[in-house]
């Protein structure tokens, strides 16, 4: 019997292949004869398949992905198998049917994966079959090639196939097909994304997409370069506070001593003077990378202008193309006159996106470019934005864009321009005034001589020392700003032995290991007060003079450059000698400007806009969703089709029936007693009721 049973067993394997694979991978050598038989039914389906090979075989399906499973286990049998599937892929694409593309495509994904099968020719041939008209299979191809590229360099980097594959891509972007060009795109973007080919090479074989003739990819490669890249933005608040001198340090400095409201105000303005010099101190981080690796940014900007004066894509498409061109020269500081008279045709406040143009406007400003070249932009921005016959929004958002623009080039923005803007710091709308604020605030530390006598505001030692330079004036300095101060810190930490102490233009140098608060002796305050008093009395070139031989003659330590950033923040807060504090100074939130602007700077808005009806409406509406209902629900009937009640049947009978009947008629005649005994008896009843 059992001898009956295994016959059968084997009589079922020729026709049931997944038994016949699950057995052959136990025991490759015990059953190489039902393999063989397998390998020869597959070749003969082969043979009948090249005769019709538009029409759907389920048997050579089966058999293609049994020989694939089956691979490893006769590799000198199957030395051929991934050649054969190759060419048959390659020369029957476009005919064959869906279902047996996509086994065949499976096949050789699986035989890839147990590396049987050269990664170049495969991937070659996976991009030629993107042209196929079949979503799924894109689909799957896309995935393929991208995990397939990132095993590929996972231990390191395979240049000779990176190389290979990039010349190829190369080639398919420029593909006649569309469907092939944008998957070969969004494939690059990807292993970009994923740092695996994240070299200047792919980054300008990129550049080539963004002067296609499909707007698909056309704006495929220029959001490549408009993106951001989140994970970069992951700072450490640690480090940056190891780094410079800590909150701790000017609560020490200015709470030791008299307790006054002067002292009091200085460590407030001390305070924020430190938070912004903390945000000056972070790492710039780029928003993209990519746009940094271009070979030749200012051929791309010019052929990228070219293109956007003659294109006839949809507005939006236009927008991505200027704020292209405006990053690339911001960022590159390179000479493109001729945008900027583009630019400023769209300067409108009825043009749609204008806030997008003030920002690509303001972007593509740079030291560089000639004053007289942007002078014109800022000029029609405030002809057009800051008038009164304009509302506060309008006006607060050119304020901005010439805000921006003059921060990137001071020099195009007049002294009567300047001024007149000013005047707007006391204007009824409270956008206009923090946005006018704003722009003295940016003149105070730029050359606050430009700005009228009333508008200078307290001038600091910092705010006495800047002016803007002239153009292509370089700043270029034989010694470090602030190094005067440390031959004195020497001395005192001579004296004392114990590097504790401090001084007028510098802060605590250590920290106690504690972390206690230091007791400062009333001697050692006499003793900084008049090294203090020293410093202010040197001349400004006696003290570069002692800055330069410090710097020249010594190696600095980390302390000596918190010390020298110490000095320079206390800058911002001393009084220019013979100066007093006499007017109230206006903050500037702004931080450090990073080389990316955003849509915030320029609509940057102080007061909420008052909402119009249906947005109020809106906000009622979502405010009651959860609130209950305060109406008595009257009861339901336990049977929804039972009969109603005499009583409900009068109360939703027609009053023209109701009205010649006898309580209606006698119900006027009623005496005041009878009304005053009914309407006692119906109040009675209600509080029954709802009892």
């Amino acid at each position: 019997m059992n001898k009956i049973m295994s016959g059968r067993h084997n009589n079922k394997l020729p026709t049931n292949l997944p038994q016949l694979q699950n057995l052959i991978k136990r025991d490759p050598q015990s059953y190489t004869e039902e393999f063989l038989q397998q390998y020869r039914h597959y070749q003969s389906n082969v043979q009948i398949f090249k005769l019709q090979p538009d029409k759907p075989n389920k048997e050579l399906a089966d058999l293609v992905m049994f020989l694939a499973q089956v691979g490893h286990c006769y590799l000198q049998q199957l030395a051929s198998f991934p050649q054969e599937l190759t060419e048959l892929l390659m020369n029957h694409h476009t005919v064959l049917e869906p279902d047996l593309r996509m086994t065949f495509c499976k096949a050789l994904i699986l035989l890839r994966n147990k590396d049987l099968i050269n990664p170049t020719g495969l991937l070659e041939l996976f991009f030629e079959l993107l042209r196929c008209h079949d979503k799924l299979l894109r689909k799957t191809l896309y995935s393929h090639i991208v995990h397939d590229i990132k095993n590929i360099n996972s231990k390191h980097k395979n240049n000779k196939v990176n190389t290979t594959l990039q010349n190829f891509m190369y080639t398919m972007l420029r593909d006649s097909n569309p469907l092939a060009a944008k998957i070969s795109l969004d494939v690059m973007i990807e292993l970009y994304k994923r740092n695996i080919w994240n070299d200047a090479k792919t980054v300008n074989v990129i550049t080539t997409a963004c002067f296609s003739k499909v707007t698909k990819i056309l704006v495929a490669g220029m959001k490549f370069f408009l993106g951001k890249d989140e994970d970069e933005k992951r700072e450490s608040d640690s480090e940056s506070e190891e780094e410079g001198p800590s909150a701790r340090d000017l609560m020490v400095r200015y709470s030791t001593g008299k307790k006054t409201s002067k002292n009091k105000k200085k460590m407030e303005k001390a305070m924020k003077v430190l938070k912004k010099h903390k945000k000056k101190k972070k790492v710039e981080v780029f928003n993209f990378s990519a746009i940094h690796l271009i070979h030749d940014p200012q051929e791309f900007s010019e052929k990228l202008l070219k293109q956007l004066e003659d294109s006839n894509e949809r507005f939006e498409v236009k927008i991505m193309m200027m704020e292209l061109i405006s990053r690339l020269v911001g960022i590159h500081e390179l000479f493109l006159f001729n945008y900027y008279p583009f630019v400023q045709r769209f300067i409108q406040p009825h043009q749609r996106e204008v806030t997008k143009i003030l920002l690509c406007a303001a972007q593509s400003s740079h030291q560089l470019v000639p004053p007289e070249i942007i002078q014109p932009v800022i000029m029609t921005i405030a002809n057009n934005f800051v008038t009164d016959r304009n509302s506060g929004e309008v006006m607060c958002v050119g304020i901005n864009a010439i805000k921006e623009v003059a921060a990137r080039c001071p020099l195009a923005i007049t002294e009567e321009l300047l001024q007149d803007l000013a005047q707007y710091k006391m204007h009824k709308d409270k956008n206009v005034m923090m946005s006018a604020r704003g722009l003295i605030q940016l003149f105070r530390s730029l050359d606050p001589k430009m700005l009228h006598k009333r508008d200078r505001g307290r001038p600091t030692e910092l705010s006495t020392e800047a002016k803007i330079q002239d153009y292509g004036e370089m700043g270029a300095k034989t010694y470090i700003p602030g190094a005067e101060v440390l031959e004195v810190e020497e001395k005192e930490e001579g004296e004392e032995g114990d590097g504790d102490g401090w001084e007028s233009a510098s802060s605590i140098s250590g920290d106690d290991e504690d972390g206690e608060w230091i007791n400062v002796h009333h001697s050692s305050d006499e003793d900084t007060t008049e090294m203090a008093e020293k410093l202010k009395s040197m001349d400004p070139e006696e003290r570069k003079a002692k800055a330069a031989a410090v710097s020249s003659s010594r190696l600095l330590t980390q302390d000596d450059f918190k010390k020298i950033r110490l000095a320079q923040m206390a800058k911002e807060v001393n009084a220019a000698p013979g100066k007093g504090q006499k007017r109230k100074v206006v903050e500037d939130d702004d931080g450090e400007r990073g080389e990316i602007l955003t849509l915030r700077d320029i609509e940057k808005l102080h007061k909420k806009p008052k909402a119009d009806k249906e947005s109020r409406l809106a906000t009622a509406q979502a405010g009651r969703s959860d609130r209950k209902e305060f109406v008595k629900k009257r009861k339901e009937k336990l049977n929804p089709f039972a009969s109603t009640s005499n009583k409900d049947k009068k109360r939703n009978k027609d009053f023209r029936m109701m009205r010649h009947s006898r309580n209606v008629r006698t119900k006027s005649k009623r005496s005041f007693r009878d009304k005053q005994i009914a309407l006692r008896d119906a109040l009675i009843k209600r509080k029954k009721q709802y009892k």
